[in-house]
């Protein structure tokens, strides 16, 4: 973990100081007063990817070397796979730069992080808050685990201008190249729909509801939804049980959307663009809930918690000034203990690389 908390306190470092020394933003058509320093948040993307890139273990990393150094990337081998996308990335990186599998890993972990870090230096209020939580929260440990999912959410994750925008073309042109490398981002598409009502209206009521019937129901609503896919690559999860996420990590998904509940109308001053961001967040909480009796949805709910990311940089403006230090100070507090629970006492997180000694 040593190297993990070094990559923690680094990011939040480059950060923190790419904010401190941001430029006022002259484009009107973005709703920040401030973008942060590239050249700082650009050391914060190098720690994140040298870090995530050079592991040689936690998660399905095995797995992925595995596969890379054992197959012969042809397209007849990547036309028989579910996911062609990575199975070109792959061919790209073995047939013409390495057959080291830790390129792959390396790439794919810079790709990912460059993407989720452009995103966030055009729409978060307080850039370190948001990259802090990306690792507190556990997503960046996730991006080491499913790989090719994360990879995924990120490229998605860049549609967010076509989805505030109204722009469905180029919104579902995004999600269709990110389905290529893992398919369920295509679940991405109706929440295009879903998501352009006001923040907290009925609407939201309606999804919240429909997470308790489906935990009161799970039976029941599982039965339907694996005799509607059993034909389909998802058929197989039908037969997962590894058990349900705790409650710990649905109060941690709920507490940023609570408090955006009770600043919904300074929010809304802020941040016009918010009701897209705290729907989006709020249907990750929903799959959340339902994942207490499956943890299969947590793994849904990837695509939806990087808008949370966003999300919570907004929070500390919502309150006096004179409480936002503290509400900030409380951030940094709460998910650090957050992180030291789910890291080391209950995943007892251990990080080894062959190329990163301490």
């Amino acid at each position: 973990m040593t190297l993990l908390w070094i990559n923690l306190a680094m990011v939040f470092m480059y950060s923190f100081f790419a904010r401190y020394f941001a430029k006022p933003v002259m484009n009107p058509g973005i709703s920040v007063s401030v973008q942060p320093n590239k050249l700082l948040l650009f050391g914060a993307l190098t720690t994140l990817a040298f870090i995530s890139g050079l592991r040689s273990n936690i998660g399905d990393t095995f797995n992925y070397i595995n596969i890379y150094a054992d197959n012969e990337f042809t397209w007849e081998y990547i036309l028989s796979q579910k996911d062609i996308g990575f199975g070109v990335f792959q061919m790209v990186l073995k047939n013409y730069i390495s057959e080291d599998p830790q390129i792959m890993i390396f790439v794919s972990a810079l790709l990912t992080n460059l993407l989720i870090i452009i995103v966030l230096y055009n729409y978060s209020r307080m850039v370190e808050l948001s990259l802090y939580v990306y690792i507190t929260g556990g997503l960046f440990l996730v991006s080491m685990n499913g790989i090719r999912q994360v990879l995924a959410a990120a490229i998605a994750f860049t549609a967010i201008k076509f989805l505030i925008n109204g722009n469905w073309w180029k919104y579902t042109f995004v999600v269709v190249i990110a389905s290529l490398f893992h398919q369920t981002a295509l679940i991405l598409l109706p929440m295009y729909f879903l998501v352009r009502f006001k923040a907290w209206s009925k609407a939201t009521i309606g999804l919240v509801l429909f997470s308790v019937i489906v935990v009161i129901g799970y039976e029941q609503f599982t039965t339907l939804l694996f005799s509607a896919i059993e034909d389909t690559q998802y058929g197989g999860y039908a037969d997962f049980a590894e058990g349900g996420a705790n409650m710990i990590r649905v109060a941690v998904e709920a507490a940023p959307l609570f408090i955006a509940y009770l600043g919904r109308n300074k929010l809304k001053k802020l941040f016009p663009e918010s009701d897209f961001i705290v729907n989006m967040a709020l249907i990750g909480f929903v799959f959340m809930v339902i994942a207490t009796q499956e943890w299969i949805f947590a793994r849904l709910s990837i695509y939806f918690q990087l808008y949370g990311l966003i999300l919570i940089s907004w929070l500390p403006k919502l309150f006096r000034e004179r409480d936002q230090k503290f509400v900030y100070f409380g951030i940094l507090v709460c998910y650090f203990l957050y992180y030291f629970y789910e890291s080391v006492i209950t995943l007892n997180i251990l990080y080894r690389s062959d190329y990163l000694i301490w």
